[in-house]
């Protein structure tokens, strides 16, 4: 098939590579790139240094899509990020995979919010594109279990995989799948920001455990020392701190903080 992929966060990277070996790329959109780092040098997404380094047509604003002249037989949507318009729905089939039980968890940040919920699993989706977001009627749904320790980084691999599955079943032959639409009342995700991080020690465990798994890290005060929590475990209904990074230091185990300390008594918040 001749395909259009549009994508932009580090985990389409392993779908996108398995596409283009086995299909022609015609073009691959992403987002512009972004300053990043404390030097904030602006850096492509993930996807577009992939199209680069194979040497695909990459384009960094939707508005460039009907310069297009080859008509794709398929537009292939990936954790892009943009809003498609008529132009873009209309020119070619267009589908997409979004991480989650539809109609729960619509939006930019499904894999998240269903780790920050405690969720023990979700579906993986290959849905039809609407105008609407994340709306389409669904050809295929697989399910994968969310460990009590996965990470955000956890899932995204297994979406991953299960992807690369579901494309190579469907592009195999299009019209055996029927599209079914969504059934029960859709929830929204929104975009998590910093003070998202920060760690309510009035929650329980298990809602500070999800915290640091879904965010990558949670920030607090220990002691006075401003710190991330950077991984965590439950261990008896207790919250077992296993990695952790002080403030202008870099990580290092609970044990070594800890004797840092010099037998002080711990203050977590303070």
């Amino acid at each position: 098939m001749k395909l259009i992929l549009m994508g932009t966060n580090d985990f389409v990277v392993p779908v996108f590579d398995s596409l283009a070996n086995k299909h022609d790329i015609i073009s691959v959109f992403t987002r512009a790139p972004k300053p990043m780092g404390r030097k904030h040098i602006l850096t492509p997404s993930p996807v577009h240094t992939w199209a680069q380094n194979r040497r695909l047509n990459v384009h960094i604003s939707i508005k460039e899509f009907d310069a297009i002249k080859e008509k794709p037989d398929m537009i292939v949507v990936f954790s892009y990020g943009v809003i498609l318009r008529d132009n873009v729905l209309n020119a070619a089939p267009c589908i997409n995979i979004h991480p989650s039980s539809l109609p729960k968890y619509r939006g930019p940040s499904p894999i998240r919010t269903a780790i920050l919920n405690g969720d023990k699993d979700m579906d993986v989706c290959l849905m039809a594109m609407t105008p609407e977001m994340d709306a389409g009627d669904i050809y295929m749904r697989k399910n994968i279990e969310i460990g009590e320790n996965d990470t955000n980084a956890d899932i995204e691999n297994k979406v991953s995989n299960v992807a690369i599955e579901m494309l190579d079943e469907y592009m195999a032959n299009p019209n055996a799948f029927v599209a079914q639409p969504q059934i029960g009342e859709a929830t929204f995700t929104r975009k998590f920001e910093g003070n998202d991080e920060i760690i309510d020690w009035s929650k329980s465990p298990n809602e500070i455990h999800n915290l640091v798994r879904a965010l990558g890290c949670g920030r607090t005060k220990i002691n006075g020392m401003d710190v991330k929590i950077l991984e965590t475990k439950i261990e008896n209904n207790e919250l077992k701190i296993i990695k952790i990074q002080p403030s202008g230091k870099n990580p290092m185990d609970w044990k070594s903080f800890v004797n840092g300390l010099r037998g002080a008594e711990i203050k977590y918040g303070e």
